[in-house]
Order: C-alpha cells, then structure tokens, then sequence
C-alpha cells in the first residue's frame, strides 16, 4: 500500500511538473520544471510501467492515471525529440575544406572558486579553439590566465567578484569591441566583431544572465530580457552572427525557442544530442545550459563536451564555419507575429 501511494504521489508530480511550465509567469516557481525534461521522461516511463505491471489499473482513478501519465510521456517524448540524433539537423555538417573560414569556440564557466586554472590551461592546449569565452571569471582568474595571452593576443576582460565576470581570448583579430550592461548593471555582456582568416567579419555576442533561482534572481524577467535584447540585435546584424554562452536556460525552454526563433539563429544540437554542460558533478541533474548559436549562414564541422575541469559546467567547444551555401539548406527557424509581439513584450517588462 506504501508502494502504492508513493507511485500515485509522485505521477501526480510529475504530471504537475510537466503542466506548471505552461503557466507563463516569470517566477522562478514556474521557470524551474523547464530545466528537468529529461529527468522527468525516464521517472514518467518507470513510473508508467509500475503502475501497469504491479498495480493494473482497475478503477477510475487509476486508470485516468495511467491514461494522463501516458499522455505525458507522449508530450516530453515530442519535447525531447528535436534534441536527439533521430530528428533533422537544424544546422548542417561542413564539407568545405576550406580553414580560412572557420572558428572554434571554447565557452567555460570556470566556477569562480575553483582553482583548477591549470586544467583549462590544458584544456585550451587540447582544444585549441580560435575563441574562448571563460565566465565566472574575477581577478584570480584573469592572473591565472595571463600566460595564454602570448597565444591570444585579442582580448576584452571584466573580471568580477560576483560570479558574474568574463574573459574573451581570441587569435582571431577583434574589432569594435566592448562590453555592455544591458539589463542588470552587475551583470556584464560582449559585442564584438571577430575576423575570420578568409576576411570575414562574425558578430559575437557573449552572455551570462542571472538563473531563476532564489538566491540569484527571484524571476526571470532579466534573464529573458537579455536573452531577447540579443536576439534583436542578432536579427538586425548586417553580418553573419554568433551567440555564445551561459544563458541559464535549458535548449528546450520556451525563453530559449523563442529567442531562436526571433534572432532566426540556429542551435547545431538539434538533431544531434543534449550536449549537457550543467551539472557535472551530479550526473542525475544534467541539462544543456551553456549555449553556442550561429545563423543560417554556418555549417557545423564539431561540437563536442569538453572534460570538466573543477567547475560544476562541462566547457563545450564548437568549430563552425562561414558557409553561405548552407544558408539554402539549414533549417533556420521563423517567428510568427504571436512571437514577435510577446518577445517584445518580455524586452519592455520590467521585474
């Protein structure tokens, strides 16, 4: 009977769970379920067979259970599908053998009280990106890097104490750089202009917003906003553009589709894995919350998680590449009027 009552309980959370992110309000309450989708398919699928094998349902209440618990498992399995390697690529594979036109990036929440700086040293030796994007970072961190400099000559730095600094390492040549406040003034973001060998100009935007969670940010409201505020901007750029960061939201989430589709950039994890960078020290709490997005003027030659290195993210690094044939065969995602009107909407709302 114990069984019984603790499979009943927690389908109905997990039912709950799945229906609370429906609820559009910004409250972290609310923005938290989105963050699970995985997690909550597998205990929807064992909780499912429980019921079915040791307690067939055999009245009403069970069997709408069993009923609801199964229409759940259809509705996750829909939401996880575009991020697994059965769906379409939204961002297609690179056959150009051409190098001049490609960068790799290496994007790294370093955890600011993790020491390990000789891991990512190693890390950036075994990687060997173009870029790298290190948040998290405050001045111990911008010491302890000072020896990649002679590599990377090409850099914008705010460290800060609040878990909130970043650092910009690139070999490529950067021009027009500069670091912005645009929602929170603690909370740092970069727009820079990177030149590719080939010449090409790429619009990098580099982001860290604050999470939803209480002892951060109460809502999300800010985190959406600056997610949003990039994705006009993305959607304005005259050159081809990349997004690259932690963004504190899950892939799947709808602050994140809906970014995508107003920027009309494209997530190169679609069709291929979750790639989860948080949380590498509990395998059981995992989700894709650092983000690389590009427009449908790329192709995808790598993306791969990296090994971590102290800090509670896996760093992900991604080599693209400048491709403008793609840009007739990427599945570059489009915004309704509905779309456009509630980003803006979410871009004028204030916490």
């Amino acid at each position: 009977m114990l069984l019984y009552q603790i499979t009943f309980y927690l389908s109905i959370f997990i039912i709950l769970s799945t229906v609370i992110p429906f609820i559009r309000n910004d409250y972290w309450v609310f923005r938290v379920f989105e963050y699970p989708r995985l997690q909550k398919l597998i205990l929807n699928v064992l909780l499912l067979a429980a019921l079915l094998i040791f307690y067939f349902p055999d009245d009403l209440k069970d069997i709408t259970l069993a009923v609801v618990l199964g229409l759940n498992l259809i509705y996750l399995c829909v939401k996880i599908y575009p991020f697994t390697p059965l769906a379409p690529k939204q961002l297609v594979k690179s056959t150009n053998h051409n190098t001049t036109h490609n960068i790799k990036l290496l994007v790294a929440n370093v955890y600011q009280d993790n020491h390990n700086s000789a891991a990512y040293h190693q890390l950036i030796k075994n990687c060997n990106p173009d870029v790298v994007l290190m948040v998290e970072t405050n001045g111990w961190w911008e010491a302890q890097m000072k020896d990649i400099e002679r590599h990377y000559p090409y850099q914008i730095k705010e460290p800060l104490e609040n878990t909130y600094g970043m650092m910009l390492y690139s070999r490529l040549q950067l021009a027009d750089g500069a670091v912005h406040y645009l929602v929170e003034d603690d909370i740092p973001s970069i727009e820079v202009n990177v030149s590719l060998q080939s010449g090409q100009k790429v619009k990098l935007y580099c982001l860290h917003p604050k999470p939803p969670v209480p002892q951060e940010s109460p809502t999300s409201t800010e985190r959406d906003r600056e997610i949003l505020l990039v994705g006009q901007k993305a959607k304005n750029s005259p050159i081809p553009v990349i997004v690259a960061g932690d963004l504190n939201d899950v892939a799947w989430s709808y602050t994140t589709e809906l970014f995508s589709k107003t920027s009309g950039l494209l997530d190169p994890r679609r069709g291929r894995g979750f790639f989860n960078s948080f949380n590498a020290k509990y395998f059981f709490l995992r989700f894709p919350l650092d983000h690389i997005f590009c427009s449908s003027d790329f192709s995808l030659k790598s993306i791969n998680t990296m090994n971590h290195c102290g800090s509670d993210h896996f760093p992900i690094c991604v080599e693209l590449q400048y491709d403008p044939k793609a840009e007739m065969i990427n599945e570059e995602p489009e915004a309704t009027q509905e779309d456009m009107e509630l980003a803006q909407e979410k871009i004028s709302k204030e916490n």
